[in-house]
């Protein structure tokens, strides 16, 4: 069973880092390829990373490459997004996601588990 928890999210300052964690209490972390959305209120749910089952390939959004990497623990099922040079127009909702398929997904229907969302805001 998949059950999946974000944390790590908060306020920062315009320019700051934050690593946003999201850990799955289910047995089955390791098969699963994981992305990361985010939402703001009013719009649609947004791709942001994918790292896939089971080579590890990392897909980004244009907005975030180069700022964002996506990561992965299978030890501690436990998925990582580190976020540098944060703008306000990061700011969001952030969730995770798993599906079982094994190459990088960008639509949210292609993922059938998800968290319930950490808050990241990035204001000065």
């Amino acid at each position: 069973q998949v059950q999946l928890r974000e944390s790590g999210g908060g306020l920062v300052q315009p320019g700051d880092s934050l690593r946003i964690a999201c850990t799955d209490s289910g047995p089955d972390f390791s098969t699963y390829t994981m992305g990361w959305f985010r939402q703001t209120p009013g719009k649609e749910r947004d791709f942001v990373a994918s790292i896939s089952y089971p080579d590890f390939s990392r897909d980004y959004a244009d907005s975030v490459a180069g700022r964002f990497i996506i990561s992965r623990d299978n030890a501690r099922s436990t998925l990582y997004l580190r976020m540098t040079d944060l703008r306000p127009e990061d700011t969001s909702v952030y969730y995770c996601a798993a599906t079982f398929k094994s190459h990088p997904a960008r639509t949210s229907k292609e993922y059938p588990y998800w968290g319930q969302g950490t808050q990241v805001t990035v204001s000065s």
